[in-house]
């Protein structure tokens, strides 16, 4: 089981873009492959993926990452026990010698560490999931389906990032994928209907130019209705509002649609009024990743009737998160394994997590890959939740149909979580 090769190439992700992919083998000849996903709308806080800078590829080439792999770590791995993560992982870390990788670039560290799970799992002959979870795994995630964009990932005119369907109400995890391509179908024909694009975002959601937030809601919930769910009862909304964009000098301009420039407590009470109003049962980053004071106001509100995820402000970082946990804010946290660079790390953070009542949200980048790591992930830590993107695109489907083999394999122990996801989160704001 010792790593007797480590390869690093250049490979496109999801928006054409360049990212890596490793190669590990093993002595036995096993292979373990792994591809980086690579985010838009980015934490500043987040480790760092290194790029090369000049004309190729409009300075998005990862040839340094690569060459990282390739003639610095890959020596110094050779001969270790694939099945020492943590160590391998520890000595990555040691190399880099930066609090934020840096050095040898995040991608370069997060590719390795991944391939190095990968073909420790296949060396074993085991699922990925049972490689990482062990037999206790079994929760399937409730999915997040992005169906509607704006933000940094369109160019229309919602300042909310994503618009999702969460299909909470359901017995199976293909149900609940069943819910939402149905769903997203339905909404497909009721945009070219009213006349509207339904050309897509790089998520697989749907980028028409809308009136504003309203709006968005409610062509969600007509959707919802035409494909014969019900509303809240089986398929609950959520929001992405990534208000790290919207912050400029204490205030959250919501400039491409109609609802103003806004201070914290002006923000605070939107986000009531949206809740009071509609089925919204999640909302992603709706304050900026270093208002802490606007965070901790959102959670004394609205903290025991939504799920309040932090993204930005934690980049699945252990000293921000336990900074979140020791001040009462936000009760999830979304866990990004790009954001902190190895699966050691992500593993620790997302214990963390349950041992600090916090609900659990396994995401995607923007710039995704065909890698399915992030479905077998969701499964083996018993996360209950994950966000995938639309149920469209090759990248996307790739996790949900990863998540419905699992199901197969698991047969009559696999338990979907269903609206027990949210009950940590809700819970922990009760305290």
């Amino acid at each position: 089981m010792r790593i007797k090769r480590v390869h690093a190439r250049e490979v496109l992700d999801s928006r054409g873009r360049p990212t890596v992919e490793v190669d590990v083998v093993l002595k036995n000849g096993v292979l373990g492959r792994a591809t980086v996903p690579s985010g838009a709308s980015t934490g500043k806080h987040e480790a760092i993926e290194l790029r090369d800078g000049g004309t190729r590829f409009m300075g998005r080439g990862v040839k340094k990452a690569v060459r990282n792999v390739n003639l610095t770590l890959a020596p110094r791995l050779r001969g270790m026990e694939a099945r020492d993560q943590e160590r391998i992982d520890h000595r990555m870390i040691e190399l880099d010698k930066s609090p934020d990788k840096r050095r040898l670039g995040a991608n370069a560290i997060l590719g390795v560490s991944l391939a190095v799970a990968r073909a420790q799992a296949e060396a074993d002959g085991l699922s990925f999931f049972r490689h990482l979870g062990g037999r206790r795994a079994k929760i399937l995630p409730v999915p997040m389906f992005n169906v509607l964009n704006g933000g940094v990932h369109s160019d229309n005119n919602l300042d909310v990032q994503e618009f999702m369907i969460i299909p909470l109400g359901m017995n199976r995890f293909s149900e609940a994928l069943r819910a939402g391509a149905e769903i997203y179908e339905t909404l497909k024909g009721i945009l070219a209907r009213k006349g509207y694009s339904t050309s897509v975002g790089d998520e697989g959601g749907f980028s028409p130019r809308l009136k504003g937030t309203t709006e968005a809601i409610e062509l969600l919930l007509e959707a919802i209705t035409k494909a014969n769910y019900q509303p809240g009862a089986q398929v609950s909304l959520g929001l992405d509002v990534a208000a790290s964009e919207l912050y400029k000098d204490g205030h959250y301009d919501f400039k491409k649609s109609n609802e103003g420039r806004l201070d914290k407590e002006d923000l605070v009470r939107l986000y009531e009024g949206w809740v009071r109003q509609y089925p919204i049962v999640s909302i992603e980053d709706p304050l900026s990743e270093d208002d802490w004071e606007g965070w901790k106001l959102l959670t004394k509100v609205l903290g025991e009737k939504v799920q309040i995820v932090g993204d930005d402000i934690f980049v699945t970082n252990k000293e921000r998160f336990q900074r979140g946990i020791d001040l009462g804010i936000a009760n999830s946290i979304l866990i990004k394994v790009n954001q902190i660079g190895t699966l050691s790390e992500t593993l620790e953070i997302i214990r963390l997590a349950k041992k600090s009542g916090y609900s659990i949200v396994i995401s995607h980048r923007s710039g995704e890959t065909e890698d399915t790591t992030i479905a077998d992930l969701a499964v083996a830590t018993d996360a209950g939740q994950i966000k995938a993107g639309a149920p469209c695109r090759g990248e996307r489907t790739a996790k949900y149909n990863q998540l419905v083999r699992i199901e197969e394999e698991l047969g009559k122990r696999a338990v979907f979580a269903g609206r027990e996801a949210l009950s940590a989160a809700k819970a922990i704001s009760r305290r």
